[in-house]
């Protein structure tokens, strides 16, 4: 009897697990997904365009981490809609004419699906021209994305739209000539309580980060929502090149701390309000402290660009350290606000 229930219990346990080996078992494999399953996919290339929805407590992995499959063309590679506590993990995609990766909660703007992890994920060429993302996230709460790689897009690499409870770590973002990229990372829509740290934005798009955004009221989630984010943690981050090193942009409520930036080549940082409305409250509440920031005089000359309808003198800056490369005694910056114990005209390197 004993040995009858350890048989049947093997049987169960491999049954949750699925081993594809080319893109027609990949496909049956997906018209019978059930909740709970891992789906590992030999190494190779596979077309494009899969879509699941509703499958809870899946994980679609590579079947050797080390030589991961390959995922070419569609318009998404993988569109996952209402997925709670997906896992994915080890696997390469590039040539999408429309995103490469694209989660949401399948229009139930009240309810958010939770619990996505993304890790060790590689995407490349996506667009190549128009809003086109290399991840699109929409309605997700409690999602981590950590250690991907993102070449090439030509929208936003990583785009938020009402996502909540979120970090984004470890990540490698880099922009490519011919791709119509405007920002690296985006949190708009009502998005808050997200955190990015530990990533490394190489010309990364118009906005390497932007906080906030201009997004539809329709898709803003929570529906109502009087920011296009709140409550966001910058921190440990390196920004390489781009206009600027990062936007605020009707956002309520922020921290840029502990970062790096090199060499933006107009601004330093962009103070905006692109969302309006007497309901909507204007940019503000941010802190930027402990950051390196070196840069070159010839090629900025407004440190901070501020639009109208934002209130930067809601702004505080403490303790960052400016160091105009080319022109040292000019590194202090032209700020909306006094900053405490700055420190300028010193190599922070």
């Amino acid at each position: 009897m004993r040995t009858l229930l350890f048989l049947l219990l093997g049987s169960l346990s491999a049954a949750d697990e699925i081993i594809v080996r080319d893109g027609d078992s990949l496909r049956t494999a997906l018209r019978g997904l059930k909740p709970d399953t891992t789906l590992k996919i030999a190494p190779g290339d596979y077309p494009g365009g899969h879509h699941v929805s509703g499958v809870e407590k899946l994980t679609v992995a590579a079947l050797e981490p080390e030589n991961p499959p390959h995922f070419k063309g569609g318009a998404n590679a993988w569109h996952f809609s209402r997925c709670n506590e997906l896992t994915l993990r080890n696997l390469r995609i590039s040539g999408q004419t429309s995103n490469g990766l694209n989660l949401d909660d399948g229009g139930d703007l009240a309810n958010p699906t939770t619990g996505i992890t993304i890790e060790h994920v590689e995407i490349s060429d996506i667009g190549p021209k128009g809003n086109h993302d290399g991840i699109k996230c929409s309605g997700l709460d409690k999602l981590t994305i950590r250690d991907c790689t993102i070449t090439g897009w030509g929208g936003q690499a990583i785009d938020f739209v009402g996502c909540h409870h979120s970090l984004i770590t470890g990540c490698r973002l880099i922009g490519k000539e011919g791709f119509t990229a405007s920002a690296g990372i985006q949190l708009k829509g009502g998005s808050g309580d997200v955190a990015v740290e530990k990533c490394h934005f190489t010309n990364a798009g118009e906005r390497p980060i932007n906080l906030g955004g201009s997004t539809g009221q329709p898709y803003f989630r929570p529906q109502g929502a009087k920011h296009e984010a709140a409550r966001l943690i910058v921190r440990d981050n390196i920004i390489e090149g781009s206009l600027c090193a990062a936007a605020f942009v009707g956002v309520d409520g922020a921290e840029f701390s502990g970062n790096t930036i090199l060499y933006p080549m107009r601004w330093i940082f962009r103070i905006l309000q692109e969302t309006r409305g007497p309901e909507f409250t204007p940019c503000r509440n941010v802190l930027i402290k402990d950051n390196r920031i070196v840069f070159r005089r010839s090629q900025v000359q407004i440190d901070i660009n501020i639009g109208d309808g934002t209130a930067p003198e809601t702004f505080r800056f403490e303790n960052n350290r400016w160091f105009a490369e080319d022109k040292p005694q000019a590194s202090k910056p032209r700020l909306p606000v006094e900053e405490k114990d700055g420190v300028n005209g010193v190599d922070p390197r």
